[in-house]
């Protein structure tokens, strides 16, 4: 096991609080926490995982999703194994709720500088995703700051759980945000999650005046998809800022769950019933829909045009309209 140090504890008792997400968990030692990643051992909280990569890709950044932050790039994409939550409907539950150590490279900061650099100019940066990313926020916030100092972007896909010591100790570093909404009542997230809403709710409300951030919602047929919960969350986000966009995502069976996919006119539903209060709503897992273009909220012109996670700017010039001069909170 990796002997690093943990970091954002303190101690109570004689035992370790962990303090980087809301659960808090109080170990003792040889005790776990929930993500499956820090054990006390030895007197010592130590990091199981640091720069242990179990998947490392280049991607297109609309494969995060982020469709507003410098669209038709591409990131370096790291993933590491483990979770703070337990959904049983996860995508990427051969890493997040297994452990991988034997399968995992372990890399260095300085490492994934050059595989950066290696990656050419289209590479914008780093993504830490495919798992809960906060569960190694050690790796994450030494990564994170050394590939900024070197002029490069940072982005966590997350699911919002973590404490705002680790959020905020993270928010100098960090460029952009996809929060992943499970749901928008707590009794999901207690029942299918194993945590909370309310904590994931203050990730978006506090990150968004702070970095860019975007908003995912996998649109499970009879469990997070009546109008009166779309409703909520989307009253919500548009009370922070009706231009922060939202993903409305397709499931499809995995893991546990085997109901079968979400309709697609169920997706077109919210996503009309989101355009009411949000300029912009997308629809994801639904290849070649015209629901995943970007289009002006002002002019209505197509700005953005997307097939699969690639992406070609048809109307926009340095964040503004080429039509209409609105000016528009996309990166470019």
């Amino acid at each position: 096991m990796s002997r690093e140090k943990a970091r954002l504890y303190t101690r109570q008792n004689g035992k370790f609080l962990c303090g980087v997400c809301p659960h808090h968990c109080l170990l003792d030692e040889d005790q776990e926490g929930i993500c499956g990643v820090r054990k006390v051992q030895d007197g010592e909280l130590l990091l199981k995982n640091y720069g242990a990569c179990v998947a490392e890709a280049v991607d297109p950044v609309e494969k995060k999703p982020l469709y507003h932050f410098y669209p038709g790039s591409d990131v370096l994409s790291l993933g590491t194994w483990g979770c703070n939550f337990k959904c049983p409907y996860c995508q990427n539950w051969p890493i997040s709720q297994e452990e991988r150590e034997r399968q995992a490279q372990r890399r260095k900061p300085e490492e994934v500088l050059q595989v950066l650099k290696q990656a050419g100019s289209s590479c914008t940066g780093v993504a830490f995703t495919y798992n809960e990313p906060s569960i190694w926020f050690e790796f994450v916030y030494d990564t994170s700051r050394l590939v900024k100092r070197h002029g490069y972007k940072n982005v966590l896909v997350t699911n919002g759980f973590l404490s705002f010591d680790a959020l905020s100790g993270l928010f100098p570093y960090i460029d952009a945000l996809n929060v992943d909404v499970k749901a928008f009542s707590e009794e999901f997230y207690t029942r299918y999650c194993r945590g909370r809403l309310a904590p994931v709710m203050q990730t978006v409300e506090k990150s968004a005046g702070e970095l860019h951030v975007e908003v995912t919602y996998l649109v499970i047929p009879e469990h997070n998809d009546s109008r009166g919960e779309i409703r909520g969350m989307v009253d919500w986000l548009s009370g922070i800022s009706p231009d922060i966009p939202l993903h409305f995502s397709r499931y499809h069976p995995d893991y546990t769950f085997s109901q079968p996919p979400t309709p697609v006119p169920d997706l077109e539903e919210a996503r009309e019933q989101a355009l009411q209060k949000l300029n912009y709503v997308y629809l994801g897992n639904v290849p070649g829909h015209p629901g995943a273009h970007t289009y002006c909220p002002e002019c209505r012109t197509l700005l953005i045009e997307r097939g699969g996670f690639r992406a070609v700017i048809r109307g926009l010039e340095g964040g503004k309209c080429t039509y209409c001069g609105a000016e528009l909170r996309i990166y470019t």
